[in-house]
């Protein structure tokens, strides 16, 4: 398999943002967003689903953060799409199940070349320090959207917002380390009974 990083930029009258990433890293995060919660989970994202990111965001963040955030997840998954390639020798779908103290989610994903984001989550904060929660959604949909994947999000149980959040960034890591992964039996194959995704 041939080396699978990518550099994405994307240059808004709202966002500037870069994001480069390598999928077969060591879980290293350079992130500079000014959202401090959002670089908090993004260092989820690579500690727990081994891939380095160097992200640089520069957003109309005194309107609010939503325009950041959502061109995050845009550009995230861009990033994801191109360093990916055809997919050809990997695992293709992953999932995994993590809880952080009275908090547990479970996040699966198929790299399926199908947008689809289904999430399930009843945040019990408006905020998690100044991050609005409902912009957890904006940035999987922006993610989905670009990287082309299906994605499926559930709280099962929780009433700390900082512990649901944490739990499903975490869960999305380590779903996206399972399903990015070479598998030796499917080396050069790829992983659908189309011939393509």
């Amino acid at each position: 398999m041939s080396e699978r990083i990518a550099t994405v930029s994307r240059d808004t009258q709202e966002t500037r943002i870069s994001v480069t990433i390598n999928l077969d890293g060591s879980g290293k995060l350079s992130c500079e967003t000014g959202v401090p919660f959002l670089d908090h989970m993004l260092d989820q994202v690579a500690r727990h689903g081994l891939v380095d990111l160097d992200i640089k965001a520069d957003g109309d963040r005194h309107i609010d953060d939503h325009h950041t955030v959502e061109d995050l997840g845009i550009t995230l998954g861009q990033a994801f799409a191109r360093a990916i390639g055809d997919k050809r020798g990997i695992r293709r779908y992953g999932h995994a199940y993590v809880p952080l103290d009275e908090s547990l989610s479970r996040v699966v994903i198929d790299f399926s070349g199908r947008a689809g984001l289904f999430m399930d989550v009843e945040f019990t904060r408006a905020a998690v320090g100044s991050l609005d929660t409902q912009l957890f959604w904006e940035f999987f949909q922006g993610f989905v959207n670009h990287a082309m994947v299906t994605l499926h999000i559930d709280n099962l149980k929780g009433f700390n917002a900082h512990h649901q959040a944490e739990t499903i960034f975490k869960a999305f890591g380590r779903a996206l380390r399972m399903a990015l992964e070479p598998d030796p039996r499917m080396a050069g194959q790829m992983p659908s009974t189309k011939g393509s995704l």
